[in-house]
């Protein structure tokens, strides 16, 4: 029975907040907002105090007519009388006055009165709004003094309902149109940026695209750019020629000198070779050291190879012949020839139906070899190896063993080249670091696709993809 391994947990690469647009937006905004805000804050502290400043004028007029008037009445009636005269002449039913004199008793009122007005007792001329059945009234009391006698208490209340109305509606108007000013200010705002870093996204998608062999070809061009993204682009461009320049010429080292190694060093094995079989006298130290010598000049050859395959392959050299292929069938010769030469039993779990593909018979071959050499190395003795084929709108190959397995952490750098799981055991079978990482060239050259799950001494399984053929 197969064992089930947990995918792998997918990470995303950079939180959005750390993202410029969002950053520059925000704080823009923030910096618009609490400036509009600011300014509606002090335009609303501005209009209270110009209407309160207005009904104190009012209230000054008042304070200075009155004596005067109650005064010249008063010269003719009694006082309280010509208090009362001068209170009629000056009410309405905006404007409500009433006298109290120093004994705190109402002696003289508007006709238009309300009661409620009563239970204020502030005596200055600061005013204060009084609200009661839906009005509002601006209050205040002031001394009345007559020929320079303190007589009593003077109390104006003036109806502000309709300039509250008014005010209120200003207010909400004002808010509401400074609501739409952050958001219009935002979204023109954002859309700027979004149009300033395009350049910027520009230059990411071009160093994520571009590949080694293109490095000396790329051409950056940003004329209507800011400044200094066009200095990025050309110094970036610049950057690109010269690393294409140390590329071609490292892959041109590499190409040379594994042409120039690969020839004396298979003459050197095969001399090895045809000493040790001819060595009859040879003592078994010799024959060891030999053997050793062997060992090591056919893995120095085989990782010539393997340099040479990657080094076509990144220069686009490499050679394939696609033909169409059944895999059931090419999966039953590969693994015969595995099991005559590795004398182990690997188990094929097929549907009941031809897959067919497109691909390079020998590659493909090479492929599947190197996945399942690997499970055997990988796997304790009779632990159980298998190949699964199966169709789901692709052609699915995997390789399935229940060996050592490989950490979470070092399974996205298996197909790197060079890199090794375990560098001591790969140095005793033999491995050169590389199998994994032509295997994924060769497979990325044919359009398919390879990946990995694995846990610790649970096992592996190597998947690979591609396009069916109908």
């Amino acid at each position: 029975m197969l064992f089930k391994i947990l995918p792998r947990l997918s990470y995303t690469k950079l939180n959005s907040l750390n993202s410029l647009k969002i950053r520059l937006t925000f704080g823009v905004a923030l910096l618009s907002g609490l400036g509009l805000g600011g300014v509606a804050l002090w335009m609303n502290w501005k209009m209270e105090n110009l209407l309160i400043a207005t009904h104190k004028q009012t209230v000054n007029y008042v304070a200075n007519r009155f004596p005067h008037d109650v005064q010249l009445y008063s010269e003719m009636v009694s006082l309280e009388v010509g208090i009362e005269k001068t209170i009629n002449n000056l009410s309405d039913h905006k404007n409500i006055f009433w006298f109290k004199n120093q004994d705190n008793k109402i002696v003289a009122k508007s006709f238009y009165f309300y009661p409620q007005l009563t239970k204020i007792n502030q005596v200055n001329t600061n005013p204060q709004v009084v609200n009661f059945d839906n009005n509002s009234w601006l209050v205040c009391g002031i001394p009345l003094n007559i020929n320079q006698e303190f007589i009593g208490y003077l109390y104006i209340a003036q109806n502000i309902t309709n300039e509250q109305v008014l005010f209120t509606h200003l207010i909400s108007s004002l808010t509401f149109i400074t609501i739409l000013a952050i958001t219009i200010l935002i979204i023109s705002i954002a859309s700027y940026i979004c149009y300033s870093l395009k350049p910027l996204e520009k230059i990411c998608d071009v160093a994520e695209n571009i590949s080694a062999d293109q490095l000396k070809e790329v051409s950056i061009n940003f004329n209507h750019s800011p400044n200094e993204v066009k200095k990025l682009a050309e110094s970036l461009e610049k950057m690109l020629i010269r690393l294409g320049e140390s590329w071609e010429n490292q892959q041109q080292l590499l190409n040379n000198v594994s042409h120039e190694l690969r020839t004396p060093l298979t003459i050197v094995s095969g001399y090895l070779q045809s000493t040790l079989r001819r060595g009859d006298n040879l003592t078994s130290v010799q024959k060891e050291a030999l053997s050793v010598a062997v060992s090591e000049a056919d893995r120095t050859v085989q990782l010539l190879e393997d340099l040479l395959d990657l080094a076509r392959a990144d220069n686009g050299n490499i050679q394939l012949k696609i033909e169409l292929i059944i895999v059931n069938d090419l999966m039953r010769e590969i693994i015969a020839i595995v099991e005559q030469y590795q004398q182990i039993k690997i188990n094929l779990i097929e549907e009941n139906c031809a897959i067919k593909i497109k691909v390079d018979r020998n590659r493909f071959k090479q492929i599947c070899l190197n996945l399942i050499d690997n499970a055997i190395k990988y796997s304790p003795d009779h632990k159980e190896i298998a190949i699964k084929l199966t169709m789901n709108n692709s052609a699915i190959i995997q390789i399935i063993d229940r060996g050592i397995g490989i950490p979470l952490p070092l399974q996205t750098k298996i197909f790197e080249r060079f890199y090794r799981v375990d560098e001591a055991r790969n140095r005793d079978t033999g491995g050169t670091g590389l199998g994994l990482a032509i295997v994924k060239t060769l497979v990325n050259t044919m359009n398919g696709k390879i990946s990995v799950i694995s846990q610790v001494e649970k096992g592996s399984i190597f998947t690979l993809t591609f396009p069916l053929i109908d």
